[in-house]
Order: structure tokens, then sequence, then C-alpha cells
């Protein structure tokens, strides 16, 4: 098959989504698909406002039309709701083809924590962008009926993976960090505002505190929490082992549909402390058993992040890798191709109406 991916979101940006779009794509294309992305670096770009390493292509209206003409493709997927998402969304709209969506991060609370203004004004836009996709991608059941509660129900499970080549409890501890007081707290992940590290830099939790990560706040944190201990971003075999020597995974956040984080620190063998919300109760489980029928702890959810981080380090190393492995790459394939409406069979794919609606000037597609 001929698949057509447009997403605003790759390399070089390091974060979960274009991880699994990367990984995604390079499993299709193993399996003999044709896989041609669209993506920012074809384009002049612009840095994103409080975002410096996330370019956004400009005027690439055109060009996106003209490479979808020219390559014909079986399926279009779009993966992003940004400069090249919305005009891969006008092309498909005005060629009359149906396309798939994804909807990977929580545009609306991130842009009210930026500008002070209600979540709910925004979304309108995401339900304009996403309301004439055949299927939209959710990684959760619990995104799936939010999405479905705000107007918006044809969504289809794709779930994410794990490397489990790479990520695993029987790996060495990175040197820099094995020695600190102990329990070791880790958060691995973009030094963001919507990431809520104050509230996990703020627990009253014995031991040492470790960020992994770059970000727009990390000057600002690492001024206000100096005896934190910040590695900067990690990658590969190092991120690994920072995993690896970590006694619990704390994930802060309250504005993720999943957080790949999590499965790479159960994979690793390290439980996982979380916020009661959307993506951690997906993975951790309300009894913190996990969401596979196992009966021995591999995290803690709580709205008190420390306590939850207490009863987190109780949990079971041997339970949180055997939940870990539970996410393959390769299920995840399986569930992008499935959920994929090809146009050559169109005609045989449900069509989901939905009202235009007024959106604010920043959505203009």
């Amino acid at each position: 098959m001929r698949i057509a991916l447009a997403t605003d979101a790759w390399a070089p940006q390091v974060n979960g989504v274009v991880r699994t779009l990367t990984t995604t794509v390079a499993r299709l294309r193993a399996r003999g698909h044709d896989v041609a992305t669209i993506t920012p670096d074809l384009f002049r770009t612009v840095a994103c406002p409080s975002y410096p390493e996330i370019r956004l292509a400009i005027g690439c209206g055109a060009a996106v039309a003209r490479r979808l003409d020219a390559l014909d493709a079986d399926a279009v997927h779009i993966a992003t709701e940004g400069p090249i998402g919305w005009a891969a969304r006008r092309w498909c709209r005005r060629a009359g083809r149906p396309f798939t969506t994804s909807f990977h991060t929580r545009f609306p609370d991130y842009v009210a924590m930026r500008t002070g203004l209600p979540a709910a004004w925004f979304w309108p836009v995401l339900r304009r962008f996403h309301g004439p996709a055949t299927r939209i991608f959710v990684a959760t059941p619990s995104l799936a009926a939010e999405l479905a509660a705000r107007g918006l129900p044809q969504t289809h499970g794709w779930s994410r993976g794990v490397d489990l080549e790479l990520f695993a409890p029987d790996t060495a501890p990175l040197a820099a960090i094995a020695a600190l007081p102990r329990p070791l707290q880790l958060y691995v992940g973009r030094v963001a505002v919507e990431k809520n590290l104050a509230a996990f830099l703020d627990t009253d939790v014995a031991g040492s505190k470790i960020v992994v990560g770059d970000g727009p706040a990390q000057a600002d944190l690492r001024a206000r929490y100096p005896e934190a201990c910040f590695l900067g971003a990690l990658h590969g075999r190092d991120l690994a082992a920072a995993y690896a020597a970590a006694d619990v995974f704390v994930f802060p956040s309250h504005t993720d549909t999943f957080g790949l984080v999590n499965i790479e620190a159960l994979a690793s063998g390290v439980p996982v402390a979380a916020f009661p919300t959307r993506g951690p109760i997906d993975i951790i489980g309300p009894d913190g058993c996990g969401t596979f029928g196992g009966h021995e702890r591999i995290g803690a959810l709580d709205d008190d992040l420390s306590s939850a981080i207490a009863t987190a380090l109780t949990g079971s190393r041997a339970a949180c890798a055997a939940e870990g492995r539970r996410y393959s790459w390769d299920r995840c394939t399986d569930q992008f191709v499935a959920g994929l409406a090809p146009c050559r069979v169109a005609a045989a794919l449900p069509v989901v109406e939905t009202t235009r609606e007024r959106v604010p000037v920043l959505a203009a597609a």
C-alpha cells in the first residue's frame, strides 16, 4: 500500500509523538509498504513560539498539495494539527479523498496554559480539524471517550510500543546517578510548563529527584530547585541506563494523551507514580496493577503525588517489566494499518457527517 503521512512533528524534534511516528514508518516500510512522509524539513520553517526547537512550515499549502497530487497515495494519514496537517486536510477535502487523523496532543490545554484563556475556547478548532476524518487514531480508551463526548466519536485504537531490546530491567544503571541518595525518583520528557514538573520537584519524599530532558523551562527550574539533578537530554543506551537506575518513575503531567515514557519505565522494571489522569490511568490502572489483568503493583495514582511516589516504591520490578513487555510495536503497526481509509475502497468505508462550525482566526484552513 502507498501511504502518505503528513506531520508537523518529525526529527530532529525529540518527543513521544516523533518516536511513535518514526517507529511506525520504519515498521511499515519493513513490511513492504511504500510510505511517503510530508514533514517540516521539506519546507521553509519558523520557530514555534516558546518552542524554538520545533520548526513550523510556512507557506506550505501549495507544495503539500503538489506532493499529494504526485503521490496518488492509497491512503492519507494526517498526524498533527499544524500547518502541514491543515494543508493536507484541505487537499483531501478538495480532492474528495478520505483521510484519517491522529490525536496526539491536548492542544487546548497547552494553549490555555500559555494564554490564560479557557481551554474550551480551543476545542472548536480541533472539532473542525478532525471532524471530517474517517477515523481519528487515539492511544487510550479514556481519550476515545473524551473525544466522543466532545463530538468526535469516530475514534480508532492505536496503542504504543516499547523497544524491548533497549529498555530492559537488566540494563546497567547510569553511573552519573547510581550513587545518589535513594530512592532515585526519575522524570523523563520535555522540560516545559505543560509537563507540570514543579509538582514533582515540590514533593516531600526523601532521596534524589532526577530530570532527564530539555525545554524552555529548564533554566527557571534549575534556579528554583538547585537540589534536583538535571541531566539534560539523553538518548539510546544512556537513556535506558537512566531508567534502569531509578527506583520510581514520576509522571506529573495532567495534559498528555498517553505518555510513552511510562511504558519505557515499566519495561525497564521501574514502577510509575502519577496523577489519576488520562494516559497514566490507562497504563497503570486504577488499582496500580496495570490494565492486562495483573495482580501485583506496577505503580500508583494519587491526587497527592508524594503519596503516589511512596506507594509506587512498593511495586514489583518484575511485574513492571512484564507489563512493559505487553506493549508491542508490531501490534501498534497492525492497528495503524487496520485504521487507514484507503482511497481505492472509499465507498465501502463509513462516512461521518459533521456540522460546520465557526472557529477562531488561528484555525483558518
